[in-house]
């Protein structure tokens, strides 16, 4: 059935293109475009991702020394940098970023199913954020520091599959606690977020949209107990307390009880106390969604060392949000050929194999089982769940 289209032409099979040509229309994305289309803009800009391209210029070079098999991956033509540097000024980023989510809607029903390290019938998200550092004087929209400018992408991960399901991109002032005003809780769903998210009235609002949150408490909270739960030392738990926040504005802004536990780690001796809302749940179950939070420090680091986010085509708002959109597109859509094609392959494995194959012409599934690319078994603390399965 692929015999004669390359890899990267029946990667881009596994896109839904009838959506992304309603996105277009819906923003007048081709409105004015003559030799290069938003669909074409989108598989340039994914051919950057996977191959790891480092400038416009590099892709254009690359691109052109492959120019007998242009049009087998979707161009009309070839490419110029300069087209390519006007369509990432212009082409709307909402196209891309509405289609990221498409791709994620269909990623997370693909890893719907699949395990966490602990017993939980919730689905469990990690918030945290990460800052692109940036030039200010190249940059000048997206000020951070005196002489400094950065964009935030602020991110909610889907602990079953590691998916990001929100994504936010600001410039780099934007304090994380803002982001909550945006995020529309999901009822049932828990939450896990560190210190910077403690805003009590914020979380107050996930409280009463039938939410729960994990979070770590500060160290000056002020607060009494109201009930103290039989724990288990042994393990770590050193309480399990229902408090009441004692200040004017805490109490005001969260007038419910709290959920206390300060858990002592028996290898480091180090003790942390978690806030939750959540009454139900085991102790040692609230310490193991906090510790899964590091998935999403993981999911940052993982998508800056192998997609490019750290370094830019362009300068502008809508060329930044574009790329940093078209790349989260790109790792979801590698996830789900993972899932699609039943590979045990990690995804760094499956895209350097795709960054070094593109071109050729043999079927996705044979390029992914062949012997001449083997899989390092070796387990990590520093990989992301989805990489290892």
């Amino acid at each position: 059935m692929n015999t004669g289209k390359t890899l990267f032409a029946q990667i881009m099979d596994f896109l839904p293109w009838t959506t992304f040509t309603r996105l277009v229309s819906r923003y007048g994305g081709d409105r004015y475009a003559k030799s290069l289309t938003c669909a074409e803009q989108f598989r340039v800009m994914a051919f950057a991702q996977l191959t790891y391209r480092e400038s416009l210029r590099d892709i254009e070079v690359c691109l052109s020394a492959q120019s007998a098999k242009l049009y087998h991956m979707g161009f009309r033509q070839e490419i110029k940098r300069s087209t390519l540097a006007d369509a990432n000024e212009l082409r709307d980023w909402r196209i891309h970023a509405e289609f990221a989510q498409r791709l994620i809607a269909q990623a997370r029903k693909l890893y719907v199913g699949e395990a966490l390290d602990f017993e939980l019938e919730n689905t469990a998200y990690a918030l945290d954020s990460t800052t692109i550092d940036l030039c200010l004087s190249v940059f000048p929209w997206a000020p951070f520091r005196t002489t400094k400018a950065a964009v935030k992408m602020h991110t909610l991960l889907d602990l079953r599959g590691n998916i990001p399901t929100f994504i936010h991109i600001s410039d780099g002032k934007l304090h994380d606690v803002n982001v909550l005003d945006v995020l529309v809780p999901e009822a049932g769903a828990i939450y896990v977020m560190d210190r910077g998210y403690l805003d009590f009235k914020r979380l107050h609002a996930f409280h009463q949209a039938s939410a729960f949150f994990v979070t770590r408490a500060k160290s000056n909270m002020d607060a009494r107990r109201v009930y103290s739960a039989p724990n288990d030392r042994s393990i770590g738990i050193m309480c399990d307390q229902t408090i009441a926040l004692n200040g004017y504005y805490s109490s005001r802004d969260y007038p419910a009880h709290l959920r206390r536990i300060r858990f002592k780690d028996p290898e480091t001796g180090k003790a942390l106390v978690f806030l939750t809302n959540n009454f139900t749940l085991p102790a040692t179950t609230i310490c193991a969604l906090y510790k899964a939070r590091w998935q999403v420090e993981l999911f940052f680091k993982w998508i800056k060392q192998h997609l490019r986010i750290k370094r830019f085509f362009g300068t502008s708002e809508n060329a930044v949000k574009s790329q940093i959109w078209i790349a989260v597109s790109v790792y979801v859509l590698v996830a789900i050929i993972k899932k699609r094609l039943n590979l045990d392959a990690s995804l760094y494995t499956l895209l350097q194999i795709l960054s070094v194959t593109l071109f050729e012409k043999m079927p996705l599934q044979q390029a992914f089982t062949t012997n001449a690319f083997e899989e390092n078994q070796t387990k990590s603390s520093s990989q992301l769940i989805l990489f290892d399965f």
